[in-house]
């Protein structure tokens, strides 16, 4: 049976991951990071011992925002111009292969890696959590935290494609990546602060929702936390709990935010002189 194009360029991604090892460092930096925050996570209060179930998602979310977009930035940043300056893209495009499926192929390769990285390394938090209490509501909280976190990494997948293919030279897809993910995890929140104390009569609410939907990693936490019902979260996360954006709008949102970037990345592939 021939092989689809597609499927023969993902699947040389993944095992190319493999040989990078990859796959297992992500695992082992989500798994060990997400446990020793579950389990440990109490240490401020002065208890040791795993904490509740919607403190702990709260926990790893944050965790999650910092690590996530910076691997799949380091994971894809040089998936283009890397093989266009080693003249390997110009000879994979001599196959019959169109630019289109070569894209696609790339982005389910490295988009399986992060995905199966995140199940793996933060489903060790939900297996310690189940192993040591009976945590109503532990399965839904933790499988729609690994979605989301598969479609953060994916999102930050398909901007690198878009700064791949944009730049001619590694070194400066190297530091266009370096420079999105400050922007979108550390100015951007420090921006949105500065406004929120800057503006005369405070920002409305659902206003801050607004704004906080323009980055996808806000985007991210936003969702995990409306689906949580509780009151121990506090601050401007708080306020996602009685946002009046369903979750599943706000999970068609984050889907967008994969789509989008992963199709401006094929139209800059297909206008691309080589």
């Amino acid at each position: 049976m021939t092989q689809s194009p597609v499927l023969a360029v993902a699947i040389k991604e993944f095992q190319d991951g493999l040989r990078n090892r990859w796959l297992l460092s992500i695992t082992l930096i989500f798994a060990v990071l997400s446990l020793g925050l579950s389990y440990y996570g109490a240490a401020a209060s002065g208890t040791v011992g795993t904490l509740s179930l919607s403190s702990t998602i709260a926990s790893l979310a944050s965790l999650a925002v910092f690590l996530i977009p910076l691997i799949a930035l380091l994971l894809a940043y040089d998936s283009f111009v890397g093989e266009q300056e080693s003249g390997t893209l110009l000879l994979l495009l001599t196959y019959p292969l169109s630019h289109n499926q070569l894209l696609l192929g790339k982005f389910i390769g490295q988009g399986t890696i992060i995905s199966l990285a995140t199940a793996l390394g933060f489903g060790s938090s939900a297996l310690l959590l189940a192993l040591q209490t009976q945590v109503e509501g532990l399965l839904p909280a933790f499988g729609l935290f690994i979605l989301t976190a598969a479609l953060l990494g994916l999102c930050f997948i398909a901007l690198a494609y878009v700064i791949s293919l944009s730049v001619s030279e590694k070194s400066k897809a190297a530091g266009l990546a370096l420079s999105l993910w400050f922007a979108f995890v550390l100015v951007f929140d420090l921006a949105l602060l500065a406004l929120l104390v800057g503006v005369k009569d405070g920002l409305d609410q659902q206003w801050l929702i607004q704004i906080m939907l323009l980055n996808p990693a806000d985007l991210f936490r936003l969702i995990n936390m409306a689906a949580l019902d509780t009151s121990d979260v506090n601050g401007v996360l708080a306020v996602a709990i009685n946002s009046s954006w369903s979750v599943p709008s706000l999970l068609a949102l984050m889907l967008a935010w994969v789509l989008v970037p992963l199709g401006l990345a094929a139209l800059i592939f297909n206008r691309k002189s080589l």
